[in-house]
């Protein structure tokens, strides 16, 4: 399992490498290169696994229904 994950920025596609929490999602980040704040697409649970390189880690481990119900 990936603890981390590259968040892109899709307003001024900035990245940044972030630790992902395992007990629970995170809603919301705050771009470090301009200040938007992100939040999750529709359909998606977190941020990450909106705008990340690699999903949230219970998506990783049980699959996107399993993720913060």
């Amino acid at each position: 399992m990936q603890l981390e994950s590259v968040l892109t920025c899709p307003q001024c596609r900035f990245q940044s490498t972030e630790p992902m929490p395992t007990d629970a999602c995170q809603f919301f980040y705050v771009c470090r290169g301009c200040g938007q704040k992100l939040k999750p697409l529709p359909g998606d649970c977190c941020v990450f696994c909106s705008y990340g390189s690699v999903p949230c880690p219970p998506i990783q481990e049980s699959g996107k229904s399993q993720c913060c119900p």
